[in-house]
């Protein structure tokens, strides 16, 4: 379907085989008229341009919706010039986030430390609560969490809690990587944070968790994100220790064909009319997108990927001469998220191929290419050298 054909019939609840059938069904659907009658309330609001709603774009809207339906992933860069709706695809995410069982704890408290670590590892108050039978979680929605910029460190990991030093304790108030935990964490102009922010974010990243020390006090907490990051490489180069970091990496262009050009300028017309007004003309899709990824998510716990196709691939990973394990990780993981999406529990290599350039893109190293070629010449010279020693 292209964008030039408009859709006038509504979809029925359940009628599309595909999460991404309803996503091309929605980009390309026509824009309804009259919403410049259409009354404002004139209250400032929080209301995200619809996702739906965003022209072209299929594989920056595929490496989102693969990202939260499987967390595994490892995160989402895009990386593209100004104004190609990167940072808007991001927000936009907010009415498709999917629910989640989150700690009702100040503490953070979940049942898995107690059956992983026994009663004592989570605080007294769930403890008793855990003998009880009562539940230590209630339902949530992902959040989408962002980091300014300006950002400073003890904002992104936690310092000391200001308003309580001379009232009562010192104790450590919750930086933003803790408030980021089981949400997405989205970062524009990534390549332009600061390297100690970097370094915190890559810590927490890798190992899910992380220390705050303010003198005698600490404090662990859980980091257990989705890194969402943007930029544009007109600014400055992203360091290559925070580049592993990304599962999935997206070359964001601005609109090619004209037609699409045009359409994206009606719709952003229609949102600074009235923003509401055209939110309500994605409603339906909306919904029925974030209960697909609901379901998808629940379904992806019995995908599984054939140890014959996995074997191809990884030959595939090899012949490109890319050494990150993390290639494979990425790959597989977003093709068991593929296959969720389109009700299936079982990978094809047409999975694999539909993800293949999101997931493999800017792996390889000219620098490490350069660096093993020079080692393995010096290894033959000094094996060469050796054989010419004269055995006593």
């Amino acid at each position: 379907m292209s964008a030039e054909d408009p859709v006038n019939a509504e979809p029925t609840a359940g009628g599309f085989r595909s999460l991404k059938e309803l996503i091309d069904f929605a980009s390309n659907k026509a824009l309804l008229k009259g919403y410049e009658s259409m009354g404002d309330s004139g209250i400032a609001e929080a209301l995200p341009f619809p996702f739906l709603a965003i022209v072209g774009q299929s594989e920056m809207k595929l490496a989102l919706m693969l990202g939260l339906i499987n967390p595994n992933i490892g995160g989402v860069l895009l990386v593209g010039p100004r104004g190609t709706g990167k940072t808007t695809a991001v927000r936009s995410l907010l009415e498709l986030l999917p629910s989640i069982e989150r700690s009702t704890c100040h503490y953070g408290c979940l049942p898995e430390d107690v059956e992983t670590g026994g009663i004592d590892a989570v605080c007294p108050e769930c403890a008793q609560k855990y003998a009880a039978g009562q539940p230590l979680t209630a339902p949530d929605r992902v959040r989408l969490v962002e980091l300014p910029l300006n950002a400073r460190l003890e904002e992104v990991v936690g310092g000391l809690d200001e308003r309580t030093v001379l009232r009562e304790r010192m104790r450590i108030q919750r930086g933003i990587l803790s408030q980021a935990d089981r949400n997405l964490l989205y970062i524009d102009e990534i390549n332009l944070l600061g390297d100690d922010i970097t370094d915190a974010i890559l810590d927490a990243a890798a190992q899910g968790s992380y220390t705050v020390r303010r003198g005698p006090l600490s404090a662990t907490y859980r980091a257990r994100f989705v890194l969402i990051g943007s930029m544009n490489p007109e600014e400055g180069k992203l360091r290559p220790q925070i580049l592993d970091r990304f599962g999935l990496r997206v070359i964001v262009r601005g609109l090619e064909n004209a037609e699409e050009r045009l359409e994206a300028y009606r719709r952003v017309h229609a949102y600074l009319t009235n923003p509401r007004a055209l939110i309500q003309q994605y409603t339906l899709e909306s919904a029925q997108a974030a209960g697909e990824i609901q379901q998808a998510r629940a379904r992806l716990r019995s995908v599984t990927i054939s140890d014959e196709i996995a074997s191809q691939a990884i030959a595939l990973i090899q012949g490109l001469g890319i050494d990150s394990l993390r290639a494979e990780i990425t790959w597989f993981e977003s093709a068991r998220a593929y296959a969720a999406a389109d009700s299936r529990e079982s990978v094809t290599a047409a999975d694999l191929a539909a993800v293949a350039p999101i997931c493999l893109r800017l792996r390889r190293s000219a620098f490490m290419t350069d660096y093993f070629k020079g080692q393995a010449e010096e290894e033959t010279e000094m094996t060469s050298l050796l054989q010419s020693l004269t055995p006593r």
